[in-house]
């Protein structure tokens, strides 16, 4: 009934051929060709109106796969006023052994650096991973990050030094540790592997926040370990919060994809503790699988997948 696996990430965007472009171009990862959704099933899974339509890009990471999307009618953009700390931010941490390489090449081409400088090294508490912030062309934030030695998933250790090699996790701002915890291990499945508390100038410059402290929480999923799920406390400075739902088809929405080994009984169960879900309970694709759409309790979207 757990979560087994972190299967995808998926992120609207506005402009699907521009924000392909960049991490094709900047990021120099394998952009897939646009696709129309047909399968109208996905409008109930993600809550939105019959006839929304959809167009698709995939990014392929190593491993792992980015999905833009775009939909007609659209959502709201990204909001303006956008923090690190923010309840909706959400990034994806993009792993790479030459991180200045990445880097200098990003100077020239990211429309939105969060991290103040260079990339930071942080202490030893933390692993001693070295890591940069930043933004697409549409505000979605980014992690570049690079692991020393025996830190980390060993895939990552025997990666080609330069370029991109997969995403190690995908991050999401919190406004309450104990309730996420709680609600990601109790309900979904996931274990804790790690947790910290980040501060100090290093997280500062990192997050592009003044006197930050973080609580850093990273979640495996029951069989497949990487990716994972990291959840960040802010407990200072204080982060804007969402003042209403993130619709799928918003900008600023992006989706976890779960794969689960038993969807109608966790969804039973979630039904039960009274989940707030985007999907009307399970749905049938086209294809003939299954999934549901939850909102976590700070209104991150999850899809789960049988």
């Amino acid at each position: 009934m757990p979560v087994t696996q972190l299967i995808g990430i998926s992120v609207t965007v506005a402009d699907l051929a521009g924000t392909a472009a960049f991490y094709r171009n900047w990021l120099r990862l394998e952009v897939g060709p646009e696709q129309m959704l047909e399968d109208q099933a996905w409008n109930s899974l993600l809550g939105l109106a019959r006839g929304t339509q959809a167009r698709a890009t995939d990014v392929t990471i190593g491993q792992q796969v980015i999905t833009l999307v775009a939909f007609d009618p659209p959502g709201r953009p990204y909001p303006s006023e956008r923090a690190s700390n923010d309840q909706w931010f959400q990034h994806c941490a993009l792993v790479s052994n030459d991180i200045a390489k990445v880097w200098e090449r990003l100077k020239g081409g990211s429309p939105g650096q969060i991290t103040k400088g260079a990339p930071v090294t942080l202490p030893a508490n933390t692993g001693n991973v070295t890591a940069f912030k930043f933004r697409d062309p549409e505000g979605h934030p980014l992690e570049l990050i690079s692991f020393p030695p025996s830190v980390g998933d060993p895939q990552w250790q025997s990666k080609a030094a330069s370029g991109i090699a997969g995403y190690d996790h995908t991050a999401i701002s919190i406004m309450d540790a104990n309730r996420s915890v709680a609600f990601y291990t109790t309900l979904l499945g996931f274990k804790i592997a790690a947790q910290s508390l980040n501060k100090g100038a290093d997280q500062d410059r990192l997050d592009g926040l003044t006197d930050c402290e973080v609580d850093v929480v990273a979640l495996e999923p029951a069989s497949e370990v990487t990716p994972h799920v990291e959840l960040l406390h802010y407990r200072m400075p204080p982060g804007r919060t969402l003042t209403s739902e993130m619709r799928a088809n918003d900008v600023a929405s992006a989706r976890q994809i779960h794969r689960v080994d038993d969807l109608d009984a966790l969804v039973g169960r979630l039904e039960e503790e009274d989940v707030t879900f985007v999907s009307p309970g399970v749905v049938t694709l086209t294809s003939g699988g299954k999934a549901a759409a939850i909102r976590d309790p700070d209104g991150h979207m999850i899809v789960l997948m049988e």
